[in-house]
């Protein structure tokens, strides 16, 4: 009984969920008197610190996806919440974009530049490089020139983790071309919501690979005769569901911003029944997800009905209730309780970073793992240094991302400063948040 109270695994397990959930109380500040809120509830700080602790748990949602993990269990909870993670990146993106536009003068002006080409593209090619110099010189790999010309043009993934910057750059110029020509909000937000809801259907459609090339099913019998490199998962844009599901949660942050001095009062006048009414909400919306995945399903391709797209679609919009609501209730929560912490405060900084040179710790360590000469191997306790390992090595290759894309902004544009986070928009700073 003791062994088994005290084996490694559940020592390991403990050890995480203590970590992670030591972030939502370490450097908490809570008003649940009675008529009681935070003024700062969205505060820049206070944003960026919500977006380092969903940065983390992307970070443990990677690692508990190796296949030991999954084997032992030890990461269960983390195995597919990486939408949920993400989903916070979208809303804190919306709700960043309405506050610019309302508080700074000619916003849109050089939006183009400024939010996506400087802030998500420049840093999504330097990921492209920095992966291409490691696949060559360091991992060693056999690709055919055609697939190094279109992962290096992004055009395929050469970083599969680096979906996220095609999607937001997206969504950044759906907003900037509808805020730009549009004056009416509504319009603006029916034709945004379209937009993701195509998005959606495209991967719905798309699938997990080049499904529509060959004859039905070849994939169930795969070889190196129908072998071509862009056939593979998560070769093509728009090749697995996690580039879609969480996405409406971006037009929540809108909303949200948008309407936000309505919405505030209205929650804050019977905060405890409203609360917890959309706390039962989003659950019921957690349910309607669950049952989406366990009866229709994704991974249809593995069925043998074909691609099964309209088993997809319904799974789709199963999960779109869920994800519309999830950024809501962090953000009502918050209005009573919030974090910020050095931890989540330096993951808020460098979050985008972290996240897309993740894979590359991961690939690294497997790639050390399978050497002769690597002082670790399988045992279970090694695997305690690969999953801390891979953690500390993601933090260190994304700081160095983040200053080598600050010092090739330096030098491509000099005029102004960029923002100190790739990751989205964000929101202006309150005149007691102002230094001179």
């Amino acid at each position: 009984m003791l062994k088994e109270i005290f084996s490694f695994w559940p020592i390991f397990r403990v050890a995480t969920y203590f970590f992670f959930f030591m972030l939502l109380f370490w450097g908490g500040k809570n008003r649940f008197g009675t008529g009681e809120f935070h003024d700062d509830y969205a505060s820049l700080e206070v944003m960026k610190s919500l977006r380092g602790f969903a940065a983390i748990g992307v970070i443990i949602h990677h690692i508990s996806q190796e296949e030991v993990f999954k084997q032992q269990k030890v990461l269960t909870p983390f195995v597919n919440a990486g939408a949920f993670f993400v989903a916070i990146f979208f809303f804190c993106s919306g709700y960043g974009l309405i506050k610019s536009l309302d508080t700074k003068e000619n916003y849109l002006k050089g939006f183009v530049k400024n939010r996506i080409v400087k802030s998500i593209l420049l840093p999504f090619y330097i990921n492209i490089i920095l992966y291409g110099i490691y696949a060559f010189f360091i991992a060693g790999v056999k690709w055919p020139a055609q697939k190094w010309i279109f992962n290096f043009f992004g055009l395929t993934m050469m970083n599969t983790f680096a979906w996220f910057p095609i999607v937001l750059a997206i969504l950044y110029l759906t907003f900037f071309l509808c805020f730009r020509f549009i004056k009416k909000r509504p319009v603006c937000f029916l034709i945004i919501g379209a937009v993701i809801i195509g998005l959606g259907l495209l991967f719905c459609y798309n699938g997990h690979f080049a499904w529509w090339y060959g004859k039905k099913n070849w994939w169930l019998e795969w070889n190196k005769l129908n072998r071509i490199w862009w056939r593979e998962q998560k070769v093509l844009w728009f090749s697995g569901e996690w580039w879609v599901n969480s996405a409406i949660g971006f037009l929540t942050g809108l909303l949200f911003a948008s309407y936000e001095k309505k919405i505030v009062p209205w929650f804050q006048k019977l905060y405890a029944l409203k609360f917890h009414i959309l706390l039962l909400l989003t659950y019921l919306a957690f349910l309607l997800s669950e049952y989406g995945q366990a009866h229709f399903g994704y991974w249809t391709e593995w069925s043998t009905q074909g691609p099964g797209v309209y088993s997809k679609i319904r799974t789709y919009f199963c999960q779109v209730p869920l994800f519309a609501l999830l950024g809501l209730l962090v953000i009502v929560f918050m209005m009573k309780y919030h974090v910020v912490n050095p931890v989540t405060k330096f993951f808020g900084k460098y979050s985008l970073d972290t996240y897309l040179m993740n894979l590359m710790a991961l690939d690294m360590m497997r790639f050390l793992m399978n050497k002769k000469y690597f002082p670790f191997k399988a045992g279970k306790y090694n695997l305690l240094i690969f999953a801390i390992t891979v953690f500390i090595v993601s933090i260190l290759l994304g700081m160095g991302e983040y200053h080598l894309t600050s010092a090739v902004k330096k030098l491509l544009f000099r005029k102004k400063k960029s923002s100190d986070s790739h990751f989205g928009d964000t929101p202006p700073k309150k005149p007691s948040e102002v230094t001179a």
